[in-house]
């Protein structure tokens, strides 16, 4: 009995045993499966966070890109608005300059007419009014030539006041221009971007279209002070094709080369990490200098019938690639000009441009002053001319006066003169047709018999002259 109850306890006590560890097993099962559970759903908030760290690299990486470009773009509007800033100043200079240069223009010809006119009136003053109608033809016929030549200065000055009116509006038109380039950076970084995508021929292309947008708003000329896409036969008899050529003052020429490829630039702008885009930056190094060793090779300052500088302008047409190149490797400028070349981008290249521009517009200036220093120079020949003749004129005017006067004193003054003879003729009864002017024939009845007077002694002047009774009794 005392063994059954034992065995029954025993058996009891495993069967409890049992289903307490079933039962336990089944809690750590469902405790197991719950963790499982969390685990997953933690492996999925990580895989999530992941991404989400790998997102926020990416933009990070992005926003440091932009940044750049945003200090590249705030670095080129600084350097447009000095840009401005000088061209403002040069115009107004240029603006006093052309109202000194017009003030004086217009106070040499007031010079010029007062000086003709006191002239003009001195010289008449001192003629007689009695002057016939041909010495007035003559006269007229040597006013005619310094007329013109006064009318040709002021139409001379007008065309300068007329240039430089224009040259004044061009140059406000370009500073407008300056400022719509400035307004279009943001575009433009945007066509930027497309550009770095392509392959070499688009970026060539790219290049291109940036040089020509420079050049025109340079303000210079295409066919005048530059060309494009001139070919040119060398000594080997090869065709060589320069992409710009821009003519000079004073017979020069300097090329520009816009040929740089951008292929390892564009790399680093993309770039996820800093050790791809050290190695584009590298490779983006040494694809400048390599186009500098082939542009340097082409030789282009020795080509025929080039009257070019010394050097060659080699145009990267994104400021950011030029900046890069450059703060990574600024001995470039050095390597660059022992091969005659010097390293432009678009704002450098703008400047020197608009330099030769100006220039140019001294040149054209130039070439006016010398212009109108010559006409001013043949104008005072010819006035000279004309006061040799004036002076002429005056001294046979003076002498047909002193002639004048001689014969009006034969005439009507002095003793035995013509009219008091023939007055006397008239005494004597000869019949005439109409009277002489009684005034001056009274005068010079007068002055006569007073010349007799005062030549012959008191007491013997009838004796000498009888009066008009005695002659008639004398005849009769």
């Amino acid at each position: 009995m005392d063994m059954t109850l034992m065995i029954s306890v025993v058996v009891a006590l495993a069967a409890g045993a049992v289903i307490g560890w079933l039962a336990t097993k089944a809690h750590a099962d469902q405790i197991r499966a719950d963790l499982i559970e969390e685990r997953r759903e933690l492996d999925i908030e990580l895989s999530a966070a992941r991404q989400q760290l790998a997102q926020e690299a990416h933009w990070r990486s992005e926003c440091e890109l932009l940044n750049n470009e945003l200090r590249s773009l705030h670095s080129i509007n600084t350097s447009l608005e000095a840009d401005l800033r000088e061209v403002t100043t040069r115009l107004e200079a240029t603006q006093q300059h052309a109202e000194d240069k017009i003030r004086q223009m217009i106070n040499s010809e007031q010079r010029l007419s007062e000086q003709f006119e006191n002239l003009a009136n001195r010289i008449f003053e001192h003629s007689n009014r009695r002057v016939d109608e041909q010495n007035r033809q003559s006269l007229n016929s040597l006013l005619t030539p310094l007329r013109e030549q006064l009318d040709g200065f002021r139409r001379q000055v007008q065309e300068s006041f007329g240039k430089e009116a224009q040259e004044r509006h061009t140059l406000a038109h370009e500073i407008r221009n300056l400022q719509q380039l400035n307004a279009q950076m943001a575009q433009e970084a945007i066509n930027l971007t497309r550009a770095l995508k392509g392959d070499n021929k688009a970026q060539g292309n790219w290049g291109e279209v940036v040089l020509a947008r420079v050049l025109e708003a340079s303000g210079l000329r295409e066919g005048h002070e530059y060309e494009t896409q001139v070919s040119i036969e060398n000594d080997a008899r090869s065709r060589m094709q320069p992409d710009v050529i821009v003519r000079l003052p004073q017979g020069k020429d300097v090329v520009i080369d816009a040929k740089m490829t951008l292929v390892a630039y564009e790399r680093y702008f993309n770039a996820d990490d800093d050790y791809t885009r050290e190695i584009a930056v590298q490779e983006h190094i040494a694809s400048v200098r390599n186009h500098i060793r082939l542009l340097g090779r082409k030789d282009y300052q020795q080509l025929p019938g080039l009257r070019s500088l010394d050097y060659v302008l080699m145009f990267i047409p994104v400021e950011p690639a030029f900046l890069l190149a450059l703060d990574k490797q600024p001995e470039l400028i050095t390597e660059a000009l022992k091969n005659n070349i010097m390293l432009v981008s678009p704002t450098t290249l703008l400047v020197a441009l608009r330099t030769i521009a100006n220039l140019w517009r001294y040149e054209h200036q130039s070439r006016n002053a010398q212009h109108i220093a010559e006409r001013a120079s043949k104008l005072y020949d010819k006035i000279r001319l004309f006061v040799d003749d004036m002076s002429a004129i005056g001294q046979s005017l003076d002498k047909a006066q002193d002639n004048y006067r001689q014969a009006m004193k034969k005439l009507a003054s002095g003793r035995g003169n013509v009219l008091a003879q023939a007055e006397a003729f008239r005494g004597l009864g000869v019949e005439i047709k109409r009277e002489i002017n009684p005034d001056l024939a009274e005068q010079a009845v007068t002055q006569d018999k007073e010349y007799r007077l005062r030549a012959i002694p008191e007491g013997r002047q009838d004796e000498h002259y009888p009066d008009d009774e005695r002659v008639k009794q004398q005849l009769s």
